[in-house]
Order: C-alpha cells, then structure tokens, then sequence
C-alpha cells in the first residue's frame, strides 16, 4: 500500500485574535449588489476556533475555508512540482455536507463535489492537479444541520515521492530585537512535527542586546538541545547574517535547505512545513518564498508576487495598485486576482527558502549589507535556472515600512548603491536602460523636497560604485558608522520631540484631503510636470528663503503631504516623522541645491561612461565575492 505524505495541514491560530480569523476560515456570506460587495451574514468568530487543527461550525451554518491559509493553491503545484494528484481527507463530528470547489485563474468558483456527513466521520476526497496552468485554487465548505459539526482535522496530502528528502536549517539574523527572536523559538518548539524536519536553528547575533540574555532564553535553549546554535558576529546587515547562515548549512550533510527569517516577525510554523514540503517536491531546485502580513494590522498582505521592473531596474509588486490588500474586506473567493499564478522575480528575506543546490552552484549573498540583496540573489539564481516562487499559503507576520522611510536615512545609501550594483550585475539593457534617468529624477525629488541628507548619502554610494567591487566586503564593518555620523550636518536629522524644542510655524498647519482607498497622491504629469519642475528648480536655484521662514519653519505638514510637488513650494516644513514620534524642521538652502545638483549630475554622467567597463568589472567578481572563502574572512573581522 502508497504511503500518503502531509503537504499542507488544515490550522487555526489560537491566540485569539478575531482580526485574523479570515486568514483561516472565510467566517462570512458575501453577495453581489451592483457593482458592490456586500456581507449578508456572519457565520463563524474566533470562538469557534477550538484548536490548531479543529473548528466548530454552528448550527443552521455555513463556513468556507477558501482563505488563505486553508484552500490549496493548485497551480503551484502543478506548475512547479511532481504532483498530480492531491487527497483531502477530513476528519469530522456531526451531520452536514462538506462542499468541494476549485477556481481557475480568473477566479471562478466551480464546483467538484459535495458529500454527507454524520456522526464521527471521515471524508476522502482524491482531486487531480491537472487543469490549473494559469491559476485556481482547491478548497472546501463545511455546512451543519440541526447540530454543530466539529471540523476535528483536515490535511491535504499525495502519493507523489519528493524529489529531495533533506532537512532544512532555519537563519535568523538579528540585531537587537532578542525578544521577538525568543518568541519564534517559542512558536518553533511548540511544533513537534515542525521540529522533526528542522536540522538546525542558526541565530546569527550581531547586536549588543543579546538574544542569550532574555529570561525565556535558557529554558528554550535546553528544550531545543543541538538544533539551536546562536553565532555572534560583528554587524554585517542583513546580508551578513544571512550570508552566515547559508555558510553554515552547506557545512551540514543532514541539510538541503535552508530558511531565511528576519528577525522582527511572527511566524505561522505550518508556512515552514509547507515551504519545505513545496522545495522537496519541486521538480528542479526551487527557491521558495513566503508572503509578508503586517504585524501590526495582521489580516493586511504587502506583496503576492515582488517582480523586477527591467527598464528602470526597480523592484515592485505584481498588480501593485492592489496592495496592501486586507483580507477583512476581500476574502479569497472575492479577489479574483488571488487566483492567477503570478511568477515572482525574487522574494523578500523575511522568508525564503534556498535549497542548498542553488548556493553551491550561485554562490552565497551578495555583501550588501542591506537592501537589494534578496532580489539580486533570486535573478543570479534565475540565470543558473533555478526559479523563485511566491508560494501562497506560505507567510509570516512582518513589521511593515508603512511607519518607516528608509528613502530619507542611513538606509538611502544602500537602497542607491545596491540597486546600481543589481543593475551592472544583471540588466539586459544598454547603460542600465531607464536607471540613470530614474536615479536623477529621484535626486530632483529629494532636493526639491530639501532632504539633503539622502541625497549626500545617495551621492556617497554612486561613487563607491565607481570605485568597483573590492570595496563592498571592505566596507562592510564600518560604513553604517560613517552614514550615521554624517546626518549631524543635517538639519533635517535631528528629531524634535517635545513641545519646548518644537517651533510654532509661520503659517499653521497645511492639510490637503486624503485620496480614497489604497490609492496614493498622484502630482503633475505631462506638460503640467514639465512646467512645474522648471519653476521650482529656478525658485530653489536663484532664491533664498526669507529670514522669516529660516528663523521658524513657515508650515507644518503631516508625512503624506509632504510630496515631492508639494514640498518645493515652501521655503521650510516642519514635517511629521514616518513613525509619528517626532517632527522634523526642512528648510531651503541655495548653495547646497546648487552643489547638489550640479554634483548628480556629474556623478550620473561618470556612471553612463562607465558603464560597460564596471559591468565588466562586477560581473567578474561576483563569484569571488559571493564565495564562502571571502565571506569567512569579513565574518572574522
């Protein structure tokens, strides 16, 4: 008799919180109204959850596990792995029917089956995984009579041997956020049948708060014996940590994988399984990504499927005008673009699964410190032929960059410098196709925008990139210290946080309406933009502000209003922090526009000539760069 292998388990979260119910179990009847959408009944809350693997549905109702977690995403399957077939097999008490539905990728609901259900029962239903090239989706609905039916177990499983059958290492790297690095172990060993596939948990420390000195550590670490290993190593980002990590598990013979987590996050155990069981039966080396929550409003997805604009060389999401997208207000059967199979360039490292094949044959991370780093190593895997898929039902619980602008801080050098590195390493097109252009459209915005500076910073990585590829594994150790010690020139770094350091302005506070749903401000474009940015570069260029304006900032502005077309117009702004904690005081400065300026574009200039010759150049070492020789001696330093 064939062995029938888990590939994804039906789970409920625990901890009680409703907002996320719909990640798990559509708890809703929706129905069509025009062009509206419109809940006509709610059938299930959080109380019905009873356990990690059961649910209570109630008497007289119907719940739908088409969500996000619970439904089974089909096309992936059959597009990227050896199985053909898949069994859900439901363990139940109760008299009802369970419903059975597939979707194609325009997100069409079809029905494949419905049976009877009473007493305590168990329901197989075998499905094949043959019609879902573009898209679809399996899942089933559970509907109960007079009495609750308890939903006790499901799982979804297949006959189908994996391709590889190693364990996978899981790295985190942290710097300074050792509690949110204690919790994941505590969600880790909670998980037994998780901790059997597990090799090895590398904690890759490099902050001075360390993860070994929290009160839960100890007790953990005794539960978790050998799988747990933390490492210490000075700060090398993001990059660095992850570096060490991937280092680590070529060493061990027991690892295929391994599992890249940041740190800040909450994870859901069963992702982990799915990814690796997805990896093993992946028909060639396949780097598996999962998808990123926000933390702090958790039924909110950020990206489905992250993709590299080519012409400008930027990163951004598949069908971006959709997202964030909130699964309280459309669930999976009302989000018809959730049912295509989208094909990612690259996936975030928050988590991603990196078979131990593709870093032999790639190479390690690029030493990138932060940024960049992620998407650059799915499109160098990708010209070894090794894909990167973003796997649905695959995700984790990130703290997201809505309260953050890492465009204007330390973190601007990196953003420039890497994706030009990216781009010399990996672009098809000539000189860099619409990059330069973009980069010196980004530099007016932020002049314009008086956020000196994150142009210093993004000057400072055009000319690193200048001096070719020795300086990134160089520079590693001590280039964060010299971004941040530069900010004290800056104005507009210093963070005012009480009313006595907080000037009044001139002109009060300025507030402009809010464009409606998940829609951004949109400024000038064509003809109108031509205009405009003539008149402010001459204002910026020929005049000074007025002494009133240098003397107290003329307006307030919250951060949304703050834009690139709405800034220029002031002569100074007192600007609220992203995070809301503080404000900042910009004020116009001629002669460091002018120098600015005129200094983009001579850096610009210097990197079109170049061009070919630093592509030639990075290209080159990035084998040498990327190897675990050189990474063994900066993780020394």
């Amino acid at each position: 008799m064939t062995n029938w292998s888990t590939l994804h388990n039906v789970v409920f979260s625990t901890d009680g919180d409703p907002d996320v119910l719909p990640l798990y179990a559509d708890p809703e009847t929706w129905t069509q109204i025009g062009e509206e959408t419109v809940k006509i009944s709610e059938n299930a809350h959080i109380e019905d959850v009873l356990s990690r693997s059961s649910m209570r549905i109630r008497a007289g109702r119907r719940v739908s596990f088409a969500s996000y977690f619970n439904a089974f995403p089909a096309s992936y399957w059959q597009h990227f792995s050896n199985v053909r077939s898949v069994r859900l097999t439901l363990a139940t008490t109760g008299a009802g029917t369970i419903l059975v539905y597939r979707s194609n990728s325009q997100g069409i609901q079809q029905s494949v089956t419905s049976r009877p259900i009473s007493g305590s029962a168990e329901t197989v239903v075998d499905l094949p995984i043959q019609s879902f090239g573009d898209g679809g989706w399996y899942w089933f609905d559970i509907v109960a009579e007079n009495d609750d039916v308890i939903l006790n177990r499901g799982v979804w499983s297949t006959q189908a041997e994996p391709v590889v059958n190693g364990k996978v290492s899981l790295g985190i790297t942290t710097f300074n956020k050792p509690d949110y690095c204690v919790a994941t172990l505590a969600a880790l060993e909670e998980s037994d049948e998780l901790l059997a596939e597990i090799d090895r948990i590398f904690i890759v420390d490099q902050g001075n708060q360390r993860v070994a000195d929290e009160a839960a550590y100890p007790e953990l670490a005794a539960r978790l014996g050998d799988q747990l290993q933390v490492l210490t190593q000075s700060n090398l980002g993001g990059s660095g940590g992850f570096a060490r990590s991937m280092a680590e598990t070529l060493a061990r013979p027991e690892s295929d994988f391994v599992l890249l987590l940041d740190d800040d996050v909450k994870v859901e155990p069963e992702s982990i399984l799915r990814a690796l069981r997805f990896a093993r039966h992946s028909r060639r080396p396949t780097i598996v990504g999962g998808h990123m929550f926000d933390l702090l409003d958790r039924p909110v997805m950020h990206a489905f499927a992250e993709v590299i604009d080519p012409a400008p060389f930027v990163w951004q999401t598949q069908f971006k005008d959709s997202f964030p997208h909130d699964f309280r207000r459309s669930n999976l059967r009302q989000t018809r673009m959730l049912h295509a199979r989208m094909d990612s360039d690259y996936n975030g490292w928050w988590f991603c699964l990196i078979p131990t094949a593709v870093i032999r044959e790639a190479g390690l991370a690029l030493p990138a410190f932060i940024k960049w780093d992620d998407a650059e190593y799915s499109l160098r895997a990708r010209e070894h032929g090794f894909p990167t898929v973003s796997f649905p039902g695959a995700a984790l619980w990130h703290v997201s960059w809505i309260d953050k602008d890492d465009a204007i801080d330390w973190q601007a050098y990196f953003h420039q410098r890497n994706r030009f590195v990216a781009a010399l390493l990996h672009s098809r097109h000539k000189n860099g196709g619409k990059l330069l252009k973009d980069s010196r459209r980004a530099d007016l915005k932020h002049l314009l925008s008086m956020q000196y500076y994150a142009v210093a910073l993004r000057h400072q990585g055009l000319r690193d990139v200048l001096t070719g590829p020795e300086h990134m594994h160089r520079t590693m150790p001590t280039q964060l210290g010299k971004l941040r010690e530069q900010a004290r020139n800056f104005r507009e770094k210093k963070v005012l946080r009480s009313d006595d350091e907080t000037p009044i302005t001139n002109q009060g506070k300025q507030v402009y309406k809010a464009p409606s749903g998940t829609q951004q401000t949109k400024g000038p474009r064509g003809i109108p933009l031509v205009i405009y940015t003539i008149k402010m570069i001459a204002r910026h260029w020929l005049s000074d502000p007025s002494t009133r304006d240098q003397e107290r900032p003329q307006v307030e502005l919250a951060k949304r209003d703050a834009t690139w077309f709405r800034a220029p117009t002031f002569d100074s702004a007192l600007v609220s922090t992203a995070e809301g904690s503080g404000k900042v005081w910009y004020l116009r400065d001629r002669r460091t526009f002018r120098r600015m300026l005129r200094e983009s574009i001579r850096l610009h200039r210097e990197i079109e000539k170049n061009w070919d010759r630093l592509a030639k150049e990075y290209q080159a070492a990035l084998p040498r760069i990327t190897s675990v020789d050189e990474w063994q001696n900066t993780f020394e330093k």
